[in-house]
């Protein structure tokens, strides 16, 4: 049964507290983890609900070391700083030697790994890397077209296409304006999202996981799905990247129009909840199905509403907040994890990739914990708390 914003109100909320007891509970869970992830990282996905211990590889381990920036944040307790710091020099090591880095995941990596260690702390080893992060994905901006390419080579005719994912890259690209003064980066960003919105939001507010651009023209051809269901289904994660991917621009430019955007995006997200308030992997699916979840959808969307709140008028804003606060509620309730002995992971019930007719994935951490979910369950409750005391703090 389809949501709208009057039934959610009928669901508990998060308070302060709530948030403060869900942060304290994540933090002893990073604490215990320390030992094994700090020379190595967790892999980008739980098994059996316990993460392996990896080398800096993947699109994700910058997940895994916001998590302990988050961590420090909240507590001052300098084992988080000098754990992180540990993986801020692997970081470096990485894009300094190109380790895999043939992607456009420089915002996911280097921005809550690397610009959090130089915001927080004036690392300046850090602030090297996320530049050099920051050249290496503006490599990728297309001319023609105007964005920046997800995967593959740079030019490649099969992969001259951008996808949803990317709107949360582009912040590392803002950051390196503003501290290099240089203004080609954020013009990048800026080009790559008003390129974005010409295609990747369909009429119904829905949302393309990815979309092709003709290699001659520069012109939107077609989209489809990677990791939904179907090329015309929303892809529940993909949805709540548009989500916190317009709420960032917003941020930076201030336009007007990414406001009704923002909107539009958001109410297709918070009405196409299931009952429980948690989506699954996909929103062809609602109440009663048995398709696996994606909790991490909720945290990611949530974590865009308490970014957008500050730039809405009160009414609209308390509007979002509200659904955002219920959201957070049901993920505590049904997905945080209070038992380190079950998982080590943060945020349970989490789906990394769901295979389907229509797409190209095969089933790889279904029904887990994954980084991505510990991250912005993490941040959530931290960007909650700064925003009841009107602060900012260093999102992505």
């Amino acid at each position: 049964m389809a949501q709208t914003f009057e039934s959610i109100m009928n669901y508990p909320v998060m308070d302060a507290e709530g948030a403060k007891k869900a942060l304290e509970e994540a933090v002893k869970i990073v604490k215990a983890n320390l030992p094994k992830y700090t020379d190595h990282f967790q892999s980008s996905n739980s098994f059996d609900g316990f993460y392996e211990a990896t080398e800096n590889v993947e699109w994700t381990t910058g997940f895994w070391t916001g998590v302990i920036w988050l961590a420090y944040e909240f507590t001052g307790d300098e084992a988080f700083r000098k754990a992180a710091e540990v993986q801020v020099e692997s970081f470096h090591d990485r894009i300094l030697n190109k380790i895999d880095v043939n992607h456009h995941d420089m915002g996911f990596l280097f921005s809550l790994s690397c610009v959090a260690a130089y915001k927080l702390t004036g690392n300046e080893r850090a602030k090297e890397a996320a530049l050099m992060a920051a050249d290496h994905l503006a490599s990728r901006y297309r001319e023609k077209g105007q964005f920046l390419q997800a995967w593959g080579n740079v030019g490649e005719a099969k992969e001259y296409r951008m996808i949803i994912d990317c709107l949360l890259n582009l912040p590392i690209l803002y950051w390196a304006s503003e501290v290099t003064g240089d203004g080609h980066y954020a013009q990048m960003a800026e080009n790559h999202i008003k390129t974005a919105m010409k295609c990747i939001l369909r009429p119904d507010n829905s949302t393309y996981h990815t979309h092709f651009i003709d290699m001659e023209t520069g012109e939107p051809t077609y989209g489809v799905t990677h990791q939904g269901n179907r090329n015309g289904s929303a892809w529940a994660r993909g949805q709540a990247w548009g989500v916190y991917g317009i709420a960032l621009s917003y941020r930076y430019l201030k336009d007007p129009s990414y406001i009704d955007l923002f909107c539009r995006v958001t109410d297709f997200f918070v009405e196409h909840l299931p009952e429980d308030l948690i989506p699954y992997w996909d929103f062809d699916f609602d109440t009663g199905s048995d398709e696996p979840r994606d909790s991490s959808a909720a945290a990611i969307a949530c974590c865009g509403i308490f970014e957008m709140a500050k730039y809405l008028e009160p009414e609209k804003a308390k509007k979002y907040l509200d659904a955002a606060y219920r959201m957070m509620y049901a993920l505590d309730e049904k997905c945080g994890n209070k038992d380190i002995t079950k998982s080590n992971g943060i945020l349970l019930h989490g789906t990394y990739a769901r295979d389907s007719k229509e797409n190209t994935c095969k089933n790889r951490g279904v029904d887990e914990c994954n980084t991505w979910g510990d991250y912005f369950y993490m941040e959530a409750p931290v960007s909650y708390t700064h925003l009841r005391a009107h602060e900012t703090r260093h999102d992505l």
